[in-house]
């Protein structure tokens, strides 16, 4: 009898490896933020229109090419073309920019949290400036100090990230048993109160209500939520009996991914009243997680009967530890994020891509690419938050960004799929698709879903008259693709020119 390989995925740990690498706390109370119930169908039809035939084509990708060092640049260099592998690997690492940009500004919030129990970021000034200008010139100081210590290749503070792991899924058992509690101790009553189907069709949301537009724009941040599945295509090899193990792996995940966002924000409306708690002047994007955690502190004391100031120190506590927790997160993940895609992106590529010594690695770090990428986002920090826009506004574009850019890239895998299909060259040891025209139906379906979702993200705003919110979610994309091509041509034409002078010197 054959001995079973123990250090292969069960379908179990299979299910578990996805569900951490998808599955984010923050895009439940920001759903409700947005949506109230209403963001329950979105997310249950980007489920099934993006995140199952994605993930598939992701593991079909991954078992072929699982011996390449480049990433996501070799699965569409040799399906498609080293152009088009190009220019969607830098959209993908452009995205990684953006959330930098993103993360940066924005995590002093879940610090102010930690310190505070409650978000004062809106009030912060150095030098006389304002809120908005004092997180950004805080994101410039944080990014060249995370980009100083990168480069002298002490990535051992990325152990932080786990521990912030922990302490999200700590967050997520807090949720759900704190929301149960309070529901079980208020006789089952809601306290944003479930009318019929009205309350799952209907935002609370007035940006959102009787807005098709607004709610089809809602899509990039169920898209959004689904994010990381690309890295699930490395784990076919992995796991144990791959043909049958990993689809229903997958599918099953996406299931969970699923009821688990449908579930939570259903619970938030368990001891959160949208009108009372949400649409407050100083409630946004950027805080409306630590409000709902600090709200579910408060609610759970006064379910239990204790005097008021103890269950506002009970929402204080909870906030406090949501905001640590988060912020120990995003900390690990920037030092991670500041050389990895950069590295993926440059070990991937032709090395006569890169323009002077930006391809160069000292200590397995791409330390001059780092330095420029520094001064990018530097630039665009300063360009949003010295804009003159409210705090509300800063993270709102920030966060518009961020969607667009990171789901832009997933167009191109998908599009790459029917070429990487239809090449009988490419060795397929894992197949979900059988048939060519089953992975052209899914890739339609995909690029579609993503493609309208970015669409109605750009022109919802646009239609509203917020020509700044719209420009600034197509800038970003705009800017990289232009730069990739511009790379790309000069590599071609210095690719060309070395050719002719092999020519000449093989003629003489």
């Amino acid at each position: 009898m054959a001995k079973k390989d123990t250090s292969k995925l069960t379908l179990v740990s299979l299910i578990l490896m996805i569900f951490t690498s998808v599955y984010g706390f923050n895009n439940i109370p920001r759903s409700f933020y947005k949506m109230g119930y209403a963001a329950i169908p979105w997310f249950i039809l980007a489920g099934i229109t993006f995140f199952i035939p994605f993930a598939f084509m992701m593991a079909e990708y991954g078992a072929a090419f699982k011996n390449e060092k480049g990433g996501i640049y070799s699965w569409m260099e040799k399906s498609v073309g080293s152009k088009f592998a190009f220019v969607g690997t830098f959209m993908w690492y452009a995205s990684y920019i953006i959330w930098m940009v993103n993360v940066s500004s924005g995590l002093w919030v879940p610090l102010s949290n930690a310190i505070f129990g409650e978000d004062t970021t809106a009030s912060w000034s150095i030098f006389g400036l304002s809120a908005t200008q004092t997180l950004g010139i805080l994101g410039i100081l944080w990014i060249l100090f995370v980009t100083y210590i990168s480069t002298k290749g002490l990535d051992k503070i990325k152990k932080i990230s786990s521990v912030g792991g922990i302490a999200v899924s700590a967050l997520n058992i807090l949720l759900w048993v704190g929301a149960i509690a309070v529901l079980i101790l208020n006789n089952g009553e809601f306290a944003e109160p479930i009318v019929g189907l009205k309350s799952f069709t209907q935002p609370p949301n007035p940006e959102y209500a009787g807005n098709i537009l607004s709610s089809l724009s809602f899509v990039v941040y169920a898209i959004f939520a689904y994010g990381g599945i690309e890295a699930v295509g490395g784990l076919v090899d992995q796991t144990e009996n791959p043909e049958k193990t990993f689809p229903k792996g997958v599918a099953i995940s996406a299931v969970i991914i699923s009821v688990g966002y449908a579930i939570g924000i259903l619970l938030i409306g368990a001891f959160t009243n949208w009108e009372n708690v949400i649409n407050q002047g100083n409630v946004h994007l950027g805080n409306a997680s630590y409000v709902v955690m600090s709200n579910l502190g408060i609610e759970l004391g006064r379910a239990l009967g204790v005097k008021e100031a103890t269950a506002i120190a009970m929402g204080k506590g909870i906030a406090r530890f949501f905001g640590f927790s988060i912020f120990l997160t995003l900390m690990g993940a920037f030092f991670t994020l500041t050389y990895s895609p950069l590295k993926q992106l440059i070990e991937g590529t032709p090395k006569d891509l890169w323009p002077g010594k930006l391809a160069e690695t000292k200590d397995g770090m791409p330390v001059n690419a780092m330095k420029v990428q520094a001064i990018i986002v530097v630039f665009i920090i300063a360009l949003v938050s010295f804009g003159g826009d409210s705090v509300s506004k800063f993270f709102d574009i920030l966060v518009i960004m961020t969607n667009v850019a990171m789901t832009l890239p997933y167009m191109f895998l998908a599009g790459a799929f029917p070429s990487f299909k239809k090449k009988k060259d490419i060795e397929k040891p894992f197949e979900v698709y059988k048939s060519y025209n089953s992975a052209l139906i899914s890739t339609i379906i995909v690029v579609l879903t993503v493609g309208f979702a970015n669409f109605f993200t750009i022109l919802e705003p646009a239609l509203n008259g917020d020509i700044k919110s719209a420009a600034w979610s197509i800038a970003g994309p705009i800017i990289f693709t232009i730069m990739a091509l511009l790379m790309y041509s000069k590599y071609e034409k210095k690719s060309n020119k070395i050719e002719k002078m092999k020519e000449v010197e093989s003629y003489n």
